[in-house]
């Protein structure tokens, strides 16, 4: 193949999608990799679209071609995947690769990974730095993801690359969509929403706008680092309850309860953690001169329109969002209804 300025890997995923938009309306040269070959339809028509398979080196090397001046990987995953990029380094002028929030644990060794043992929810700093402690590397998806950082750093002698840890990433074509919780809610009227730990657990969001702003930032500004990637606010469930209500013109009571769930699938959410978790950007800001270029309430329009519009396509919601429906369902039901109505003693009058 030919040169070209950025060449994106997983381009037609939820970030990607966000990332080549914005690297191609700055004028540069995209080649967008997918599994599929697919297209955006909001990308510009000189985007270059290939079918890749990530698993193929010599697929990988394919697609960097001659040479690129920046690569975005937006799904990389493990210490192979970091040997797939360092082993084309000549051909590679920066790196920017997607990690995850996921990867920090608490000064007791705590961390995603141990949330669903005994006195397991980690209790992190407020703000998290980038200095916080992380995970060993391993086999779950934020020690994947610390092998990954860790074998990527070690080169940046010979590749730089900024690692973006991502918050709890919103908007549109995700397939693990968090606000699926209240707008299928509120499209069943349900007329409750029953939160634990109060309504004030914090999951510091991200949307794919601003990952897309500190790509296209970082693309500019080749360098080694691990960057914290979040929105400017961190709301808690409680005000996303209430903002997706909003936009969806719906009237619900908030049931708080003082602690943790009184029972399974009651006052469970995909935000509900006993502690906060809310990144610092400060070095996002200083290095970069990051500006967000949105906020959480006001990207939720596009957000819950697409999520009606999947769910009101017809075959149930684990069609339209089988990932959300694998990740959650050995663990939780996230509608269980009856057992919220039982809880709420109502008998099951709830409508």
């Amino acid at each position: 193949m030919t040169t070209a300025d950025v060449c994106v890997i997983g381009a037609t995923g939820q970030i990607g999608r966000a990332a080549v938009r914005v690297l191609a309306e700055e004028g540069l040269r995209v080649r967008a990799a997918s599994r599929g070959g697919g297209r955006d339809e909001r990308w510009p028509g000189d985007v270059e679209c290939v079918a890749l398979d990530r698993e193929d080196d010599a697929a990988v090397a394919a697609l960097v071609g001659d040479g690129c001046e920046v690569l975005l990987d937006c799904v990389a995953n493990g210490r192979a995947h970091a040997r797939q990029l360092t082993g084309l380094a000549d051909r590679i002028g920066s790196a920017v690769v997607i990690s995850t929030g996921a990867v920090y644990e608490d000064d007791r060794g705590r961390g995603f990974h141990t949330q669903d043992q005994p006195d397991g929810a980690p209790e992190y700093p407020v703000p998290i730095p980038e200095s916080q402690r992380t995970v060993p590397p391993g086999d779950t998806a934020g020690n994947r993801k610390v092998a990954l950082e860790r074998e990527l750093l070690a080169a940046g002698d010979r590749l730089p690359v900024t690692l973006l840890r991502a918050g709890a990433i919103h908007g549109p074509h995700c397939r693990t969509p968090r606000e699926l919780y209240f707008v299928k809610r509120a499209l069943d009227r349900r007329p409750v929403r029953v939160l634990a730990y109060g309504g004030g657990s914090r999951f510091h969001p991200v949307h794919v706008d601003n990952l897309a702003e500190l790509v296209r930032l970082a693309a500019r500004r080749p360098g080694s680092r691990v960057l914290n990637a979040g929105d400017p606010q961190a709301p808690t469930v409680a005000d996303i309850a209430a903002a997706v209500d909003a936009v969806l013109a719906a009237r619900s009571e908030l049931v708080l309860i003082d602690g943790p769930p009184p029972r399974p699938n009651v006052g469970v959410t995909p935000w509900s953690l006993p502690h906060p978790v809310v990144y610092d950007m400060t070095a996002a800001e200083r290095e970069l001169g990051y500006r967000p270029v949105t906020g959480y309430a006001e990207s939720l329009p596009r957000t819950v329109e697409w999520l009606a519009r999947r769910l009101t396509d017809g075959g149930g919601w684990p069609a339209a969002f089988p990932e959300m429906a694998a990740a959650y369902g050995p663990r939780v039901d996230l509608f269980d209804y009856a057992a919220e109505d039982t809880w709420l003693g109502t008998g099951g009058r709830v409508r």
